[in-house]
């Protein structure tokens, strides 16, 4: 009797160790969730109600079944450009800019930045105009020779270069996507891209860069994750997209300094409330301008919008558990006026994170974030008309 009164006693004393044991992990966990340090500082926002894939954007899959050019051991071919020489210019993960035949052969290293280009287009001299991330704006002459035109802007680093197109007058036009998360400090594009637009503090801007006074200004400020840009065909408005909030803004070459919230005539939405998170611009043929969408519309993370202090606790949470856009393909093209003129998905997502398009009179080539491979498409041909 004595013995089973002791092995009783030694059972509830093991049980209300575990328990207590149980009580302080919980406490842990919830002080973890509620106090451990993130790098963002999230704002309140209210997206608008998602419009899935209906009107312009209707369901379809004419993004399918895409060709593949294979890029070695090269990932993610974030920018495409058929150049003058008729030569395809792939800038990837690797910091490496690839120079390639239209069907893919004869690869070459054209330039190494060491950093991660993500647009670039060419001035009046040949010399490629490159956005790289990690750097700044840069200048790559036709042999490969790179030097930095700017990395600065009022005394201040442009800590997110990414999209950049050059006018016919020579000033270049980029994005500073944001002021808040610098790649080269956050584990690459794509991670500070994600707090970026986690946090909504808005700090993307749009620069300009002047090759005669070698002088940089801001010419827009305010935007949720600025990406892609390009110029109306009258080189009068600069398109840009903010990714964060799903929009596409027309802002006038004129405007000094702008906040994109202020009531102005220089800064107008020509798109918003896009099904899907948009990303590169890039003049097309015929008028028409191409968008990528990296992703669709996530119902969580546009839930967890009106709550800063639910999205600074899922950043404690493994990555394995953030929500995610799925996997889909989108790119679509529009005029300077606003019309939706083609819409091209894939819904099985084969060909994911869809961030451009480059068009040639032949082919489409549909670039991306992360594969290994490079994605295009025949273009239809056109009946003539006698």
């Amino acid at each position: 009797m004595h013995d089973s009164r002791n092995t009783l006693m030694s059972s509830s004393s093991m049980i209300k160790k575990i328990l207590t044991l149980i009580a302080i992990l919980f406490l842990l966990a919830v002080a973890w969730l509620l106090f451990w340090p993130v790098p963002v500082d999230p704002v309140a926002w209210t997206p608008p109600t998602a419009p899935g894939y209906t009107g312009v954007h209707a369901q379809n899959h004419l993004l399918a079944d895409l060709e593949l050019i294979p890029l070695d051991d090269e990932l993610g071919p974030e920018h495409v450009v058929m150049a003058s020489d008729s030569k395809l210019y792939v800038a990837v993960l690797s910091g490496r800019i690839l120079r390639m035949n239209p069907d893919g052969s004869d690869q070459q290293v054209f330039a190494d930045t060491g950093g991660r280009v993500l647009g670039f287009d060419f001035d009046q001299h040949g010399n490629m105009i490159a956005a790289d991330a990690n750097s700044g704006l840069l200048s790559i002459s036709p042999d490969g020779q790179i030097s930095m035109l700017t990395d600065t802007v009022n005394g201040e680093p442009i800590r997110y270069a990414n999209a950049v197109v050059v006018a016919n007058n020579g000033k270049i036009y980029f994005s500073d996507s944001s002021q808040r998360f610098a790649p080269a400090e956050r584990g690459g594009t794509f991670n500070a891209a994600m707090l970026d637009i986690i946090e909504q503090q808005s700090t993307g801007r749009v620069l300009e860069y002047d090759p005669d006074s070698q002088k940089t200004r801001v010419v827009v400020k305010g935007l949720s994750f600025a990406n892609g840009v390009a110029l109306s065909a009258d080189q009068s408005t600069l398109f840009v997209v903010e990714t964060g909030r799903y929009r596409i803004w027309k802002v006038s070459l004129d405007a000094q300094d702008l906040s994109i919230n202020q009531a102005s005539p220089m800064a107008q939405l020509l798109f918003d409330n896009l099904p899907g998170y948009p990303d590169n611009l890039l003049r097309g043929m015929d008028g028409k301008i191409w968008l990528g969408f990296t992703g669709p519309r996530s119902p969580p993370i546009d839930a967890m919008a009106e709550k800063p202090l639910l999205r600074k606790m899922v950043l404690r949470l493994p990555k394995s558990l953030w929500p995610k856009p799925k996997n889909y393909g989108h790119v679509m093209a529009f005029t300077d006026n606003g019309e939706v003129v083609a819409d091209l998905q894939d819904p099985s997502g084969a060909y994911p994170q869809s961030t451009g398009v480059s068009e040639t009179p032949e082919r489409l080539y549909i670039q991306n974030l992360h594969l290994g491979n490079l994605g295009w498409k025949e273009k239809p041909v056109q009946a003539s008309s006698n």
